[in-house]
């Protein structure tokens, strides 16, 4: 890539991971809910659904809008939306309150993903390793959520929270920088140009698949930390070295998807990742002691490795809305699994933490068998054919 457009990633990364903070900021206040204002695992969840619902909802018409108009402005009104949200939650009255804020929050995240990937996979040129690097950017600020949660919180309590909008403001210069980078519509935030016949069929299994993917992701966001204080007999440390393990894990796996993907082609990868998520879920919740972290970081790299291909295989099948494919890949499907947040919680306020993770386990197995009936789909215009790629468009094969 040209040194424009190599800028024009880096700004978008860094811009990201701003924004993604918030994302993840939000499972990691649960255990500082529950501390300071009692709440059950139930309630303490209705704070991560609140998150999701309106992002949920408003996702897809984001998506709809930057598949008509490039709306690059977006970009840093969205990150600062998502900062005020999650600085506000700490220190509102009530639980209703508390909920409207991080809904508010949810729907800054949502109004950003989709025309932020568009402009990622307009800088990247069909490079599924460029992609990677932009998803690298948004689950570096997921793993650092935690941490960043905790030095806030735990030395402030909940009234310390507006200090969290620092990442929003860094997050809304980085993004304007980017936009000034690309100069024009036609730059790295200018709307795509793809041609093509939409795949819908194989766009609504790959969704599928992301949605047990997504409920796995959340599931144990909200609950791994409290659940490894249990299993560990440790405490708030133990708890918030597991969730940093959830995401950091992810880090890594993300790139190396990319790179990987190059190599074998993304839904080759994928399945692998499936596989290795269902058998590292069954790890967190059977394996005792200090042996939980090695699960929960297997867990991260499964679920994380398939991210942005995720992301780019939902583009190509709808080569002529990118921004819809955009918003449900790497947000609609992502933001569902927060509406099954409250049931996870509430299955654990029935039995156990460890009952309700227990029921995770299946989710990756039927996202595995819904990706066996896809092909591999033709690259973008003027981008290289991917491994296992026939070069034609794509259509759903039998499983």
């Amino acid at each position: 890539m040209s040194t424009k457009r190599n800028r024009a990633i880096t700004l978008l990364s860094l811009g990201h991971a701003c924004v993604d903070v918030y994302q993840g900021a939000v499972a990691a206040l649960v255990p500082f809910f529950v501390a300071e204002r009692a709440y059950g695992y139930a309630a303490a969840s209705g704070v991560v659904l609140a998150a999701s619902l309106l992002s949920s909802v408003v996702q897809p018409l984001f998506g709809a809008l930057t598949d008509r108009w490039a709306m690059p402005w977006l970009l840093p009104l969205s990150a600062l939306t998502g900062g005020a949200g999650v600085a506000l939650s700490g220190v509102m009255d009530s639980y209703a309150l508390t909920l409207a804020v991080v809904a508010v929050s949810g729907i800054g995240v949502a109004a950003y993903h989709p025309e932020a990937a568009r402009a990622a996979r307009a800088a990247a040129h069909g490079s599924h390793t460029a992609m990677g690097w932009f998803s690298l950017g948004g689950n570096v600020g997921f793993a650092l959520a935690p941490l960043l949660v905790a030095a806030v919180v735990a030395t402030g309590g909940l009234g310390a929270t507006p200090l969290l909008v620092a990442p929003a403001v860094v997050g809304a210069a980085l993004c304007a920088a980017a936009v000034r980078s690309a100069g024009s519509r036609g730059g790295a935030v200018g709307k795509g140009e793809d041609t093509g016949s939409d795949d819908w069929g194989s766009f609504l299994r790959l969704s599928g698949a992301v949605v047990c993917r997504s409920i796995v992701f959340v599931g144990l966001s909200a609950f791994v930390s409290l659940y490894v204080r249990q299993r560990t007999g440790g405490g708030a440390v133990a708890g918030t070295a597991a969730l940093c393990v959830l995401y950091v894990g992810g880090a890594v796996g993300t790139v190396a998807g990319g790179r990987l993907a190059d190599r074998y082609g993304r839904l080759a990868v994928a399945r692998q990742a499936y596989v290795l998520t269902g058998l590292a879920v069954a790890g967190v919740v059977v394996v005792p002691g200090p042996g939980v972290y090695l699960f929960v970081a297997l867990t991260s790299a499964g679920l994380y490795v398939p991210f942005s291909l995720h992301v780019t295989l939902g583009q190509d099948y709808l080569p002529r809305r990118v921004g819809t494919a955009s918003g449900v890949t790497l947000g609609l499907t992502v933001s569902v699994g927060g509406l099954f947040a409250p049931v996870v919680g509430a299955l654990a306020d029935a039995t156990s933490l460890r009952t309700s993770l227990a029921a995770l386990i299946a989710l990756p197995a039927l996202g595995r068998l819904l990706l066996c009936g896809l092909r591999e789909p033709a690259p973008p215009a003027g981008a290289a054919p991917a491994p296992g790629s026939s070069g034609h468009r794509p259509r759903a094969a039998s499983a």
